[in-house]
C-alpha cells in the first residue's frame, strides 16, 4: 500500500497506460481522480478501481482546454489534497515532413505538451503550499527518434513533442525542488496497448525490417502494466531522491 490515502490525478485514464496506472495505483491504496474525454470509457475504469477498494472520482474533460483543466483542478482539490499528478495524455498524428499539416503538428503538440503544461500549472500551487508532491509525465522512446515510425510514416511531430517532455521535467525539477516537489518522466518503448498494439504486431507479422519487435533487444512488446510499475515507483516514497529524470521502459532499445 505504497500510496495509501494519497490523492492522485491521472489524465488519459480510459485506456492503455493511463488505465493500467489507475488500476496499479488503486491496488496500492491511492484515492483517484481520473480524467478522460470519453465518459463511458472513464466510468468503466472508475468502476474497476472501485472494485479494488479505491475511492474514485471520474471527471470527463479535455486536458488540452484551459477551462476544462481549471474545472478538473477544482473538483480534484475538493476531493482531497492532491499529492500526485500523472500527465499521461499524449499521442498525435504521423506524417512525413513534406506531408505533415500545420494542424497535425499543432494537434500533436497540444496532446503531449499543452496538456502537460496546463495540468502541471493547475496543481503545482497546492503542492507548493503543502510542500510536497510527485509529478510523473509520460514521454517516449520516440524522443530520440522512433526508428520504425520515422522510417515508415514519419514521426517528427511526435518525437519533437516527447523530447519536449524531457526538457520540461529537467527545468521544473530545479524550479520545484525547494518546495519538496519532484517531477520525472517515464519513456515507454513499443507497448501493447489497445491502440498501438495491433499496428506494432502487424509490422512484425508483415516481416518489416524496421519493426519494433525485431529492433527491441527483448524482442517483444512491453505491457501497460510494466509502464505503470515505473510510474508507481516514481510516484512513491521509494523515489524521494529522484527528480528531473526520464526513466526508459523500452525493452533495451
Amino acid at each position: 500500500m505504497r500510496l495509501a490515502g494519497r490523492v492522485a490525478v491521472i489524465t488519459g485514464a480510459g485506456l492503455g497506460i493511463g488505465k493500467a496506472t489507475a488500476l496499479r495505483f488503486a491496488d496500492e491504496g491511492a484515492r483517484l481522480v481520473l480524467a478522460e474525454r470519453d465518459a463511458e470509457r472513464l466510468e468503466d475504469v472508475a468502476q474497476a478501481c472501485r472494485a479494488l477498494g479505491a475511492d474514485t472520482l471520474p471527471f470527463a474533460c479535455d486536458v488540452t482546454d484551459e477551462a476544462d483543466v481549471a474545472h478538473l483542478a477544482d473538483a480534484a482539490l475538493n476531493f482531497g489534497p492532491v499529492s500526485i499528478l500523472v500527465n499521461n495524455v499524449g499521442g498525435g498524428r504521423s506524417g512525413r515532413i513534406t506531408d505533415l499539416s500545420v494542424a497535425d503538428w499543432d494537434h500533436t503538440m497540444a496532446l503531449s505538451l499543452r496538456s502537460m503544461f496546463l495540468c502541471t500549472r493547475a496543481f503545482v500551487p497546492a503542492m507548493q503550499a503543502a510542500r510536497q508532491g510527485r509529478i510523473v509525465c509520460l514521454s517516449s522512446g520516440a524522443r530520440n527518434g522512433t526508428v520504425w515510425n520515422a522510417f515508415h510514416v514519419g514521426s517528427s511531430a511526435y518525437s519533437t513533442a516527447k523530447a519536449g517532455v524531457t526538457g520540461f521535467v529537467r527545468a521544473l525539477a530545479i524550479e520545484l525542488a525547494d518546495h519538496g516537489i519532484t517531477i520525472n518522466a517515464v519513456a515507454p518503448g513499443p507497448i501493447d496497448t489497445e491502440l498501438a498494439g495491433p499496428f506494432l504486431r502487424k509490422m512484425h507479422d508483415d516481416g518489416l525490417e524496421y519493426s519494433p519487435i525485431r529492433m527491441t533487444p527483448l524482442h517483444r512488446l512491453g505491457t501497460p502494466r510494466e509502464v505503470a510499475d515505473a510510474v508507481l515507483f516514481l510516484a512513491s516514497d521509494e523515489a524521494s531522491y529522484i527528480t528531473g529524470t526520464t526513466l526508459d521502459v523500452t525493452g533495451g532499445r
